[in-house]
């Protein structure tokens, strides 16, 4: 009877250890996206995408911007790379569901008075958790 009942606690640890580092990963990926934006990192921003992603951004005048992940990455490619741009990004939330996730973040550039949410659907690719889509809105301030 011991015997079972240390399987079944060295099983539950052992679960709740490989979901602890799937949310790590998960974690990791949107990091390199807050600090390739946030330091003009195009290799890095691009690295948390999955090549064929799209993201849905704010844009004045502009009900809806759709970019690739490298259009978005060129945005940041005449400004200093490594330099901070002013882009502070916080992660809010993860969702786990097997293979998929789903993640909320904020992002403000005080400097400017901007406040965006960011929503990320996510996937595990090859072994590798990769963004494939976002959405962006200015928030009101």
């Amino acid at each position: 009877m011991k015997t079972r009942v240390l399987i079944f606690i060295l099983s539950a640890m052992s679960l709740s250890l490989h979901a602890q580092s799937e949310e790590e990963s998960i974690r990791k990926t949107l990091q390199d996206y807050l600090d390739g934006s946030s330091y003009n990192n195009t290799e890095q921003i691009e690295s948390a995408f999955y090549e064929e992603a799209e993201l849905f951004l704010s844009k004045k005048d502009q009900e809806l911007w759709v970019l690739s992940p490298k259009e978005y990455a060129d945005l940041f490619k005449r400004r200093e790379k490594g330099k901070f741009n002013g882009r502070e990004g916080k992660i809010l939330t993860i969702d786990k569901s097997n293979n998929i996730a789903m993640a909320k973040a904020e992002i403000r550039i005080p400097a400017r008075g901007m406040h965006f949410i960011d929503i990320f659907l996510l996937k595990k690719l090859e072994g590798q958790w990769k963004i494939i889509s976002k959405a962006a809105t200015l928030m009101p301030e």
